[in-house]
């Protein structure tokens, strides 16, 4: 589980740590086992594995391992049908930690809805599980052709993120069927997806740092978008 050819081979994925195991519980994720060593006192309906420290240490993906680690079966992802807040986009996001932070950030707007390009980092990375802090396990993620998502859906509005573009403090962003678009850490939205994009807009700069990372300026323009929602 803790390399990508054995998670799509099996569909299962790892997560770890009370917190994280909690909301993948109170979730409709199928969970398919649970090891936890005796300091565990959380509640499951199935069998339990009790395990040493030193043995929940060797299949933990941690360096320091939280008492428990639950092996649960992967979903086939489908974006929900209310479309009056946001969908995310995102372009080749290839840190497991921004984009964990992105998920998470979208579950505190509200935001439902998130699609990744193929060539985005694996959503159920055990990194980007634990950035998460459970976020994941309430979100519709849907990985696909980004190109081909907005040529089916060519209703909504795109709001690409780009250094070039209209100030978003000052923009008055369309309320419902949106989708805003992130690109990549270091290169950017993709210039084939550059037609797709009803607007470009940007957080505009007053001091001298060469770029924001991708999962605060995704916060920043989800602030802006669901500020009047």
């Amino acid at each position: 589980m803790h390399l990508k050819k054995n998670r799509t081979k099996l569909g299962f994925f790892i997560a770890e740590g009370e917190k994280i195991v909690e909301e993948l519980l109170n979730s409709d994720y199928e969970v398919l086992g649970l090891f936890a060593t005796a300091n565990w006192k959380g509640d499951f309906d199935g069998s339990v594995t009790q395990v040493s420290e030193q043995e929940l240490s060797a299949i933990s993906t941690l360096k320091t391992p939280n008492c428990v680690l639950a092996v649960a079966k992967q979903k086939h992802q489908q974006l929900g049908n209310n479309f009056s807040m946001p969908i995310i986009a995102l372009d080749t996001i290839q840190d497991p930690g921004n984009l964990g932070t992105i998920i998470r950030t979208a579950d505190w707007f509200g935001i439902q809805n998130i699609v990744c390009s193929e060539s985005c980092v694996d959503i159920y990375n055990p990194k980007v599980v634990q950035a998460t802090m459970g976020s994941i396990f309430r979100l519709n993620v849907l990985v696909t052709s980004l190109a081909d998502f907005f040529k089916e859906n060519n209703q909504f509005c795109v709001y690409g993120a780009l250094l070039e573009g209209e100030n978003c403090f000052a923009t008055r962003f369309q309320q419902s069927h949106t989708v805003l678009l992130m690109g990549n850490e270091g290169a950017g939205i993709s210039s084939k997806l550059f037609p797709f994009i009803s607007k470009k807009i940007t957080i505009p700069k007053l001091g001298h740092a060469e770029s924001l990372n991708v999962g605060i300026a995704t916060g920043i323009l989800c602030a802006e978008m669901t500020k009047y929602n």
